[in-house]
């Protein structure tokens, strides 16, 4: 079960609050809203700690562009969050640029050992991959992504951008309340392995709220690759120290892999959803599903569907059920699969996967029509005065990683590689130097040809979930940028997954709800077969930033549930 789902999972305990109660008190007249909207004329920065985002605007103030920007805010989050993220985990983007008024994807995802086989697996008796240890390591490929980015919208020198983080792993930092929490429930299970304790905690206990944290040997591995660029991480004595840990450790992971290693730029793909374009990046990531549930839900009038209404809540969950059925059997590194996306990001498809829908019955099981798994991440986004705008999302998934952590280094590297199937002829089955499927996804939708809105969700399957819910809160609803994010969240989970075992669902699954929904639509949603319970914890941290298209001003929204803060100048 997912790491936050483990924390509190309790059998239907949800109060009888009105969806207004959040916000009974403001003025500004949206029911949801915990804070107003934050605008700014020049520039905008959203992520989930607000040192990052100083750190963000800082960078623009001296003259980065957005790209310089969100590299060196994830830099600093990096070593702020890394409950979340950091240089050995993976990273994607998606980039406005004003210059060709156009959009362009980053797949910045990381490869399985060369010398690690599906019959190894096998032989040696797993049904699926560790989700801890060295077997689930995969290359980072985030220290490329950043320099890849750089090379086509960077302005500032990669060490102007390093510097803030690298500052503030040497000095320290207060560490935030969200982030101490979730540090805490990692060192138990994290600190048996060799260096963890050692550059991840203080005297064995996890940091607490407030409390200030160094961490000098990511400030000397990140001073490194300001001074040496990519090839300070992926060769030399830093790739060495990673691959010599890892195979000591019984891992496969080596610096033959580490130098293979090269990031992708990609043409996001997108679909029309009541006259804005919402756009995601293709497989091997989720961002399709969102795509998918956009298209089925398009045929569903709900300008006469309440917000948390049984019909809207039952009509979501029902396409999210049907997304994710192809999203286990289809999506996966298209280098060894060729996932169908024209297909199914048809409306046509739409209108055929649609039909399954029974408005008054839930579905138990559902088949995939053509022919996770939580991990914490960090989103965050970015515009400057030039009208960039960056939609970026970083991970080690499952929280803090694989725990395994190389002498020295001051990072933990990623278990990416859980995602994968032992299953041999799968879609996302594991092979050599493969791309697993990816749970971390960056949107942005375009209005008429111009930027909109840069944003995110972060929170392994919640993710194309909570990125369809913050598109129907502004279009269906009507809510603002800040009122669509504090809006009270569902998250369905059990269905068919691309990793493990990939056992499919069969029992329809379960719905969390957070607790502003009414009582009497759980009730409903029950009656029509829906399994409901309370959950703490998986709805996601959300970010983002709009743009107006006549006056350039930008408008900043940050996750209530998390640590972070929106601010511009």
């Amino acid at each position: 079960m997912p790491l936050c789902q483990k924390n509190l999972v309790l059998r239907i305990v949800l109060l009888a609050l009105p969806l207004s109660a959040g916000a009974v008190d403001r003025i500004g007249g949206q029911p949801h809203a915990t804070r107003s909207e934050v605008l700014a004329p020049h520039a905008m920065a959203a992520t989930s700690h607000p040192l990052a985002t100083q750190v963000a605007l800082d960078v623009m103030k001296q003259g980065g562009t957005a790209v310089d920007a969100a590299i060196a805010a994830n830099a600093a989050l990096g070593l702020m969050e890394p409950t979340g993220n950091g240089v050995g985990g993976d990273l994607f983007a998606i980039v406005w640029d004003p210059k060709t008024q156009k959009l362009y994807g980053y797949n910045g995802s990381g490869r399985s050992p060369g010398k690690l086989t599906l019959k190894w697996f096998q032989r040696n008796g797993y049904t699926e991959v560790p989700s801890y240890g060295p077997l689930p390591v995969t290359v980072p490929g985030t220290v490329q992504a950043w320099f890849d980015l750089h090379a086509k919208f960077g302005a500032l020198p990669m060490k102007t951008n390093l510097a803030p983080a690298i500052r503030y792993a040497r000095e320290g930092h207060p560490v935030a309340e969200t982030i101490a929490y979730y540090w805490n429930l990692s060192v138990p299970r994290l600190g048996k392995y060799p260096g963890f304790n050692e550059q991840s905690t203080i005297n064995g206990q996890a940091p607490r709220k407030g409390q200030l944290w160094k961490n000098p040997n990511l400030a000397n591995t990140l001073q490194a690759i300001a001074d040496g660029g990519a090839d300070a991480f992926y060769r030399g004595p830093v790739a060495k120290t990673i691959a010599d840990y890892v195979q000591a450790q019984g891992g496969f992971l080596s610096v033959e892999d580490m130098a293979r290693h090269r990031g992708e730029w990609v043409q996001p793909i997108s679909t029309n959803y009541r006259g804005v374009d919402v756009w995601e990046l293709p497989p091997n990531g989720q961002g399709l599903a969102a795509l998918q549930m956009l298209n089925i839900l398009e045929r569903t009038d709900f300008s006469k569907i309440a917000f948390g209404s049984p019909a809207h809540l039952h009509a979501v969950v029902e396409a999210k059920k049907l997304a994710f059925a192809d999203r286990a059997a289809l999506y996966a590194d298209p280098d060894f699969a060729k996932t169908p996306v024209t297909r199914l990001l048809s409306k046509e498809y739409a209108a055929e996967r649609a039909k399954r829908i029974d408005p008054n019955k839930a579905m138990k099981a559902v088949d995939a029509g053509a022919a996770l798994n939580q991990g914490d991440t960090i989103y965050m986004t970015t515009a400057d005065a030039s009208g960039m705008m960056v939609s970026l999302i970083q991970s080690n998934y499952r929280g803090m990683g694989s725990g395994m952590a190389p002498p020295g280094l001051g990072f933990i590297l990623q278990d990416r590689g859980e995602q994968f199937v032992l299953k041999p002829g799968h879609a996302n089955s594991f092979a050599p130097n493969k791309r697993p499927f990816h749970t971390i996804i960056p949107a942005f939708i375009t209005k008429d040809g111009k930027p909109w809105v840069s944003f995110g969700l972060m929170g392994g399957a919640m993710q194309p979930q909570g990125h369809v819910q913050i598109v129907m809160n502004m279009i269906d609803f009507g809510m603002n940028l800040q009122e669509a994010g504090d809006a009270p969240r569902w998250h369905h989970d059990g269905s068919t997954e691309p990793a493990g075992q990939n056992t499919a669902m069969s029992d329809g699954g379960v719905l969390n709800l957070e607790s502003q929904y009414p009582y009497a639509t759980v009730q409903a949603l029950m009656r029509k077969g829906h399994k409901i319970e309370f959950a703490d914890g998986p709805y996601g941290g959300y970010q983002a930033i709009a743009r107006d298209a006549e006056t350039g001003v930008y408008t900043g929204a940050s996750e209530s549930r998390k640590d972070g803060q929106a601010a511009g100048y």
